[in-house]
């Protein structure tokens, strides 16, 4: 059994998601090394390809609630196979279309719904229900999966695009996705926990965990009119703002300061790679200190990063700023997942975070768009940058708002 003294077969779940979040949030946030080269090959100006981006971001978000919701009615392994779906049929259609139309519409629009599908979102619920007393720690695996996609994913796809065409990249990638995450989801990925999830085994000597969520009663419009729900999506807005800016326009940013492209890569890869080993030291403080605070932390951090990384003169400061940035780049997605469960229990989680995340591909939006605009106009990166450094700031002072955790809380 899944509870049996040993291995406790969540972990597996967990570990399968944390691939799977890799993968997905990889090619969304990984997309920068492909940016260029796309819009050489096609003819398109930046603000044009950052328009179809940004028109994309909307649509991962938009697919987030469907995804939480479709979880509940039907199960992960089925949201999970669709999305796995929609991605191979848009990448199909996006390597064999030249117009701006056809990108939109497949890059754009369908590859973005079958990543939402695929997104920490779907897999949120699932690891929700199987741990309780480490809840904070199974989820922050999934921010680790999101930062190795950064820390992966950038330098490989612009190592590929070196020997290959942004059109082979992209088929290699929907091929080697598509080989992770159908087995996983037909072997792996389990909706049905056991009760209590990872709650002590009775006659243990571990500390049993406590009642349920003091706002579980709550229905889903009621949970979105509360301030709660607001300061998170608002945190999320600006974390939705930052990453994807970084991540789409991060590289142009650098290249445009004078840095070559190898170290524009590794200076963004970086900051993944130095938020794996944070995340799974702040994983383990997620269930230990007030999860507002950390939360704040990360948000007040992760925006002053943003003005040394437009400040980085030399190689080394670009390497140093990335490796500061990348200790707190992680994590506020997972606190931001765990509160609302804290607050409003499993039940609602995966429909309530996919709703606030939307306001995250919001954020995500904007700056794809922001990004090339500003700089076509302005020849500076000084205003979407800027911008995502003050909105980290102002998302750190909402966080220290959110209600305290009570100790050994569950949903």
């Amino acid at each position: 059994m899944a509870r049996a003294a040993g291995w406790y077969f969540g972990w597996n779940i967990v570990a399968a998601a944390t691939v799977i979040t890799l993968l997905t949030v990889g090619l969304r946030l990984g997309i920068g090394p492909l940016f260029l080269p796309m819009a050489q090959d096609l003819g398109f100006s930046r603000s044009q390809l950052s328009a179809i981006v940004a028109v994309g971001m909307l649509c991962y978000g938009l697919a987030m609630p469907l995804a939480g919701w479709l979880v509940a009615r039907r199960s992960t392994r089925f949201v999970l196979l669709t999305g796995t779906a929609l991605l191979l049929i848009a990448t199909l259609w996006a390597v064999n279309t030249r117009t701006p139309l056809g990108l939109l519409l497949s890059f754009g629009v369908l590859m973005s719904v079958g990543a939402g599908f695929t997104s920490p979102i779907a897999l949120t619920p699932i690891i929700s229900r199987w741990f309780q007393r480490r809840r904070g720690m199974a989820l922050f695996f999934l921010s680790t999966g999101s930062m190795a996609g950064i820390a992966v994913m950038t330098p490989v796809l612009g190592m590929a695009l070196q020997h290959l065409s942004w059109q082979s990249t992209l088929l290699a990638f929907a091929g080697l996705f598509a080989l992770v995450t159908v087995p996983t989801a037909l072997r792996v990925l389990r909706d049905q926990a056991p009760e209590g999830g990872d709650a002590p085994l009775p006659g243990s000597s571990a500390q049993a965990v406590p009642a349920q969520a003091a706002c579980a009663h709550y229905g889903i419009g009621q949970a979105m009119r509360t301030g709660t729900f607001a300061k998170i999506a608002l945190g999320l807005f600006a974390c939705g703002f930052s990453m994807n800016l970084l991540g789409t326009h991060g590289m142009p940013m650098l290249m445009d300061h004078g840095f070559d492209a190898t170290t524009s890569a590794m200076g963004i890869g970086l900051i993944g790679l130095v938020a794996i080993p944070s995340t799974m030291l702040m994983g383990r403080l997620a269930d230990r200190v007030p999860r507002r605070q950390l939360l704040a932390l990360i948000y007040g951090v992760r925006g002053l990063g943003f003005f040394a990384l437009l400040l980085a003169g030399n190689t080394w400061q670009l390497y140093g700023t990335s490796a500061l940035g990348g200790i707190v780049w992680a994590g506020s997605i997972a606190l931001s997942s765990a509160i609302l469960a804290d607050v409003f229990g499993v039940r609602l989680v995966g429909v309530l975070y996919g709703w606030a995340y939307l306001a995250h591909q919001v954020g995500a939006m904007i700056s794809s768009w922001l990004g090339g605009w500003g700089y076509e106009h302005f020849g500076t990166h000084w205003l979407a940058f800027g911008l995502a450094g003050v909105f980290l700031l102002l998302a750190s002072a909402v966080a220290l708002a959110l209600p305290q955790r009570q100790p050994g809380m569950a949903g």
